[in-house]
Formats: C-alpha cells, sequence, structure tokens
C-alpha cells in the first residue's frame, strides 16, 4: 500500500451461515482506492456491494481475506478501537439518514464529537460549520420531523463530515429521495470530493448517480468485476 492508496481489499470474502443458511455475499474481492477518489459500487440486489462497503467501514468483519484502510490493517484492531477508528477516519451516509428525532439538527451533528475531546463550545461550532457546508445553517434548530427527506440527508452528510474525516462512505444515499433532492445529495458528495479532497466510495443501483462518480466498479453474485468492466446484464 503506497501513501496514495486509501482503500485496499486482498481477496476478501464474507459468508453468513446459520444451522443450514449459508450465503456467500463477497468474493475474492480485491480491491485499490486511492486519494480523492470518488468510486461508485453499482450492481444488482444482492451482488455484495453494501457488504464490501460495510467491511470498509469496519462495521462488518470479514470471512477471509484483509482490508486495509488509510494504511490500517482492520484484523489487528479489536472491536472498541475500531469503533474509536472509524469516528476518527470515515465518515458514514446511510440510506435511511438514522437521525435521532428528539434532537435538532445540529444536535444530531454533534454526535460523533462526544467521542473526541472538544469542549462543548467547539462541538458547536463544529457542528455549525458542517451545516453551513451542506446549506442547512437556517435549520440548525429544526428537528428531523421538521425537515424534508434531501434537508434530513444532508444533515446526515453533515454529522458524516463533522469529524473531518479522510474517507465519506455512502450507502445508497439518495435512495429515499426524490429526484430533485438526490441531485442536490449528488452534488454536496461531489463537492466534498473536489474541493475539500475527500476520497468517497458510494453505493447505488442508480446509473444518474454513479455519474457523480470518477470511476464505477461491478459487482454481480458477490464477485467484484475486473476494473473497466461493463455493467452485469
Amino acid at each position: 500500500m503506497d501513501n496514495h492508496t486509501v482503500i485496499e481489499t486482498i481477496d476478501l470474502r464474507k459468508e453468513y451461515k446459520r444451522d443450514e443458511f449459508h450465503v456467500i455475499a463477497l468474493q475474492k474481492a480485491n480491491l485499490l482506492i486511492q486519494q480523492s477518489e470518488f468510486v461508485a459500487l453499482m450492481g444488482p440486489s444482492g451482488s455484495g456491494k453494501s457488504t464490501l462497503l460495510y467491511l470498509i467501514a469496519a462495521i462488518d468483519r470479514p470471512s477471509q481475506g484483509r482490508v486495509r484502510v488509510l494504511g490500517q490493517d482492520l484484523q489487528e484492531l479489536s472491536d472498541k478501537a475500531i469503533a474509536q477508528w472509524r469516528n476518527e477516519n470515515i465518515g458514514f451516509v446511510f440510506q435511511t439518514f438514522n437521525l435521532i428525532p428528539v434532537l435538532t439538527a445540529r444536535e444530531n451533528v454533534e454526535l460523533p464529537l462526544l467521542l473526541t475531546g472538544l469542549s462543548k463550545k467547539q462541538r458547536i461550532e463544529h457542528a455549525q460549520t458542517a451545516l453551513k457546508l451542506v446549506g442547512l445553517e437556517d435549520r440548525m434548530s429544526h428537528y428531523p420531523r421538521q425537515l424534508s427527506g434531501g434537508q434530513e440527508q444532508r444533515v446526515a452528510i453533515a454529522r458524516a463530515i463533522v469529524t473531518d474525516p479522510a474517507l465519506i462512505l455512502a450507502d445508497e444515499p439518495t435512495g429515499d429521495l426524490d429526484a430533485h433532492s438526490a441531485h442536490e445529495i449528488l452534488t454536496i458528495l461531489a463537492r466534498l470530493n473536489k474541493e475539500q479532497n475527500k476520497t468517497v466510495v458510494m453505493v447505488t443501483h442508480d446509473p444518474h448517480a454513479a455519474r457523480f462518480a470518477g470511476k464505477i466498479r461491478y459487482l454481480e453474485k458477490g464477485e467484484l468485476l475486473p476494473e473497466g468492466s461493463s455493467p452485469p446484464i
């Protein structure tokens, strides 16, 4: 892994076993992503794209193979150490926003900073800055129920970037949004990639969304197709 490689997976495999239930979700996945790239992972439902993203985020652990992210071999970290490492280095954007309904937009964004040594004042300032970056400086005191779906996802992106992570991972970030809101979210991700030099990896099944990325990698039936491959039929 060189200094510009952000993500490297080596012969990555993930299988799920329970009684007679056995599914190979991902197999022999070898992936290299460089600093400041915007990569879309595409494929039909069940192709393994979200599984791969969750392994990169260390939300799940592989059955075989290795994952190195930002120079760290994730297999070497304990569960507790992984949680701290993830909070410092990765911003994760979920399809379903995952905002806490009883907290304001600013309080939701502030949550990852509770694990840092920042003071209350500093946490508020960081959260406000993140919300301004996604164009929600006038919605800081609003609760999720007072926001549109697109605004909720912008809050989720602000929460993902508030710790200034090097890597942003997004799992179907526009899947629950209308076309206009989806375009806004994709524009924000592209801007974070180009203007803030964030490395972005996005799972999507939408060809329009994938066009915002600089590179597309396709998965099919748990296999990562070679770079430059055409989309599966």
